[in-house]
């Protein structure tokens, strides 16, 4: 076996050693990979805190220990994402919450720097976790959240609610406890056993707190768990019939002067005056950031906004209305992740720049979640079903095919 930490192609010993060794005892068993021992590792649910503990912590440590040197021959940002969080998980059931928290962060950046929605998943899962066990709960709660996608597989998203379910407990947000283990059971109660057990054992201990002190406060909204400041609605003053923007008490704060206004997007709106047939671009303190200037505007996202000043077509601006990719596409929708569903003589797909990364030859995408939900044009993944003549395939962001399919529906 090479030693980890050593130079490539470097045995971790010498080969004449290794050979004399052979004929006069058994070789001994090279020590087993670390991340399969940590993944058969059998933790105990604490049924009072709802925490994992081990039997032996000098086994847990021998195993962190082998992941740090692992780690230092880790070169890829999906080798090092994965180790990372596996020595995060480690040190924190170990209790040594610092350490946890710098490679739960660090493995993170990993995660989000391969552009892969699973990864990313368990190293904000994992994170959560860690500041669960700190204290942290605000955070925690928003990165549980962020990570559930609706895109991931059925066993991961239960154990995310499984675990955001616990961070509740720990606030003594009981009722929401309860829901997210509801919905941890709806997902995977059925078909997983140790699911089922742990779930129990959450609910037993919610109802002996609960005798204790009530079910706590009512459930947060999905905006309130992600720390999202709900931004002015449009909203129609019944005198003049003009639209200006309310707060989430209904109070006006911004003037009803618009003959038309779109919702806030990255803390901008477009906004058409009564006597114009132009948008213009105003802040959520209702200040004119860009003049009226555009025949059709299109809410901001990613930081661009589609608009058309003339017969040139729909082209892309930012916030100061310099011009990120020209005109000429004659439908457009919105950017996500830096690549925007654009269409020419045919669908395709544009960067930030303007650049097709996706040749605009398809009749249509048509990329549809398990769940129902029409996504307008790529997944989180970074897939999209195209349609040619017919016949629907997959295709990336690079506008490379990943599956072909001979006929509609085949």
């Amino acid at each position: 076996m090479l030693d980890p930490s050593a130079d490539s192609g470097l045995p971790a010993t010498d080969e004449q050693g290794a050979a004399d060794a052979t004929d006069d005892e058994p070789a001994p068993e090279p020590p087993a990979d670390p991340e399969q021992v940590l993944a058969r590792f059998r933790w105990r649910l604490d049924p009072v805190t709802l925490r994992e503990t081990v039997d032996d912590p000098e086994e847990l440590r021998e195993v962190r220990e082998r992941l740090t040197e692992k780690l230092a021959s880790a070169l890829d940002n999906r080798s090092r994402a994965r180790l990372l969080s596996l020595r995060a998980v480690a040190s924190r059931v170990l209790n040594d919450l610092d350490d946890a928290l710098a490679d739960g962060r660090m493995a993170l950046t990993y995660a989000e720097a391969t552009g892969e929605l699973r990864r990313a998943a368990l190293a904000q899962a994992r994170l959560a976790h860690v500041l669960r066990w700190r204290g942290e709960f605000a955070e925690a709660d928003r990165l549980f959240a962020e990570a559930n996608s609706i895109e991931l597989p059925d066993r991961l998203r239960a154990a995310l609610h499984e675990h955001a379910a616990r961070c509740c407990y720990d606030q003594g947000r009981l009722i929401e406890a309860c829901h997210h283990f509801e919905r941890a059971l709806d997902l995977r109660g059925e078909q997983d056993a140790e699911l089922l057990d742990r779930v129990r054992t959450g609910l037993d201990a919610v109802a002996s707190r609960a005798e204790e002190g009530g079910f706590g406060p009512y459930p947060r909204s999905w905006d309130e768990v992600l720390e999202r400041d709900r931004t002015p609605v449009p909203a129609r003053d019944g005198g003049q019939g003009l639209w200006g923007y309310a707060d989430a008490e209904g109070d006006m704060v911004v003037a009803a002067r618009y003959a038309e206004a779109q919702p806030f997007r990255d803390g901008l709106a477009w906004v058409r005056g009564p006597q114009t047939d132009r948008w213009s671009l105003i802040n959520l303190a209702g200040e004119t950031v860009l003049e009226p200037t555009y025949l059709a505007a299109r809410p901001f996202s990613d930081g661009l906004a589609w608009v058309v000043r003339d017969e040139s077509g729909w082209h892309a601006v930012d916030a100061t209305g310099a011009v990120a990719v020209p005109p000429g596409f004659a439908d457009v929708r919105p950017f996500h992740k830096g690549v925007a569903v654009v269409r020419r003589e045919g669908w395709g797909a544009v960067d930030r720049t303007g650049r097709i990364v996706v040749p605009t030859r398809y009749h249509g995408f048509h990329t549809t979640l398990a769940d129902g939900h029409h996504v307008d044009g790529f997944t989180e993944e970074g897939l999209a079903v195209v349609d040619l003549a017919g016949r629907k395939g997959v295709v990336d962001r690079s506008g490379q095919v990943i599956v072909r399919r001979t006929a509609s529906g085949a």
